[in-house]
């Protein structure tokens, strides 16, 4: 989703995505492609007769993590803004086949339009803040011995997540994904994932140990007289009043910490076999349960590399966005204008997710009060005389700060026109890439040119 804001009104672009970026810190041009909702959102008031009317009703919900049905025309979320319903063009049978075609008939605001096509706009912006959010791992193709994804008792934590939420596809009520029981013995294995370098990440995905402490305290609550059994690496509790809500699931409400890997996990009629080990008395564990929870790592989400590479700023070798600096600048990047929030950075919990969102509003807001920006002074510079025109500096440029420009020049009496290389100093952030890659040494850092450092070489060996 992409959101635009314009003063004095908001704009929300929903159901689109960003095709390209361009342009430099207080002059981003960004080309938005808007998909096709086939609903008219001048019209629709959000009533929802189209979805109670809808003849697909077992479409598998993304929102539910697949646990539950949801319509060919359907809301997102419940919460969702606008509150209006878009249609699923992969399971409408009217777009599909040419059939039913029964929401446009009972919408009483005329505001479903089957010929809706994809639209790209174009608009200009003065900031971007990436708060893309994040994916979990894809938990089965690596841990094949839990399962590997095709025992249906075994569910991820956002899946156990949507079973205890009272909007979920249970109304609340923990049950098993098999035969709706309500199951008595609960197996949470936290680090799926996380802190693994021979089969996933090898970082820690930091929200586990608290939301899985969380789950393991709603089984108890929600399910009285229940087991709950936790195999952990190490608990790591790092927040205001984390580590008591730690302790009284384990004291209070009995919720049994096991430190120790899980080795593997079969079915036995319809029950879960839990093999793993205690490291703390040195001997192995045998769990007979009615479901599992694997409490998986984050991971970034999987266009994350590819928005980077549009926009124009660095991410690690996890694919998680780079911040400027971790410490003096974690919300900006070294590409002007460009500022992070949330999980799109690493793995953060709601708190800090929630401060970092403050934290980004808060730059924009500064970056925007002033008439004038500072920018660094020490960036790259292109000797126009010397330069050919290659342009092999444009592609290595990480921050988009090249890019080619004609120039007319007086050659024996006759206007001769070429291509230079040509800086934006909004952009760039002084590299030097650009200057390794010059073939005829056009391109200099100001402050940092080869003569410069040659000088400085022959001044240190006097």
């Amino acid at each position: 989703m992409v959101a635009a804001a314009q003063h004095p009104n908001i704009t929300l672009y929903t159901y689109s995505q960003v095709e390209s970026v361009g342009g430099y810190i207080g002059n981003f041009e960004v080309t938005i492609k808007k998909k096709a909702k086939y609903v008219d959102y001048t019209k629709c008031t959000g009533c929802g007769l189209c979805e109670t009317k809808c003849a697909k009703k077992k479409v598998p919900s993304e929102f539910d993590a697949f646990m539950g049905p949801r319509t060919a025309i359907y809301k997102p979320f419940a919460q969702a803004v606008p509150n209006k319903p878009v249609i699923d063009n992969k399971a409408c049978k009217k777009l599909l086949e040419n059939k039913c075609g029964v929401c446009e008939k009972v919408c009483p605001a005329g505001a479903i339009n089957f010929e809706d096509q994809d639209e790209l706009i174009t608009e200009k912006f003065g900031a971007i803040v990436m708060a893309t959010g994040f994916d979990l791992i894809d938990w089965g193709k690596a841990y094949g011995e839990y399962g590997g994804g095709t025992i249906p008792d075994v569910i991820d934590g956002l899946q156990f997540e949507r079973l205890v939420n009272a909007g979920g596809p249970t109304g609340g009520k923990i049950k098993r994904p098999s035969d709706h029981e309500i199951p008595q013995t609960v197996v949470f294995i936290k680090c799926v994932g996380s802190r693994d370098v021979l089969k996933a990440k090898s970082y820690c995905s930091r929200a586990c140990c608290m939301y899985t402490a969380k789950h393991a305290h709603q089984v108890i609550e929600k399910i009285k007289g229940s087991d709950v059994y936790v195999f952990y690496m190490d608990a790591r509790t790092p927040g205001k009043m984390y580590d008591e809500f730690y302790m009284r699931t384990r004291e209070v409400d009995g919720a049994k910490y096991i430190r120790g890997q899980v080795s593997k996990i079969f079915q036995d009629g319809n029950k879960l076999i839990v093999r793993g080990e205690d490291t703390l008395v040195g001997q192995s564990v045998e769990v007979t349960a009615d479901m599992v929870v694997v409490e998986t790592a984050m991971v970034p989400r999987a266009d994350a590399i590819h928005l980077a590479q549009t926009v124009g700023f660095s991410y690690d070798k996890d694919g998680w966005f780079t911040e400027a600096h971790p410490k003096l600048r974690p919300v900006e990047t070294n590409t002007g204008g460009v500022f992070l929030s949330g999980c799109c950075q690493g793995p953060k919990d709601v708190p800090d997710s929630v401060a970092q969102a403050s934290a980004a509003a808060v730059k924009v807001v500064a970056m925007f009060s002033k008439d004038q920006m500072a920018t660094n002074p020490q960036i790259a510079s292109c000797n126009e005389a010397t330069c050919v025109g290659c342009l092999l500096c444009k592609p290595v440029c990480p921050y988009k700060a090249i890019e080619g420009k004609e120039i007319t020049e007086r050659v024996h009496g006759e206007n001769v026109t070429r291509t230079v290389a040509s800086v934006n100093s909004g952009l760039c952030q002084g590299c030097g890439a650009c200057t390794a890659e010059c073939r005829s040494g056009s391109m200099n850092l100001k402050g940092f040119t080869n003569l410069q450092l040659l000088a400085e070489v022959d001044a240190a060996c006097l």
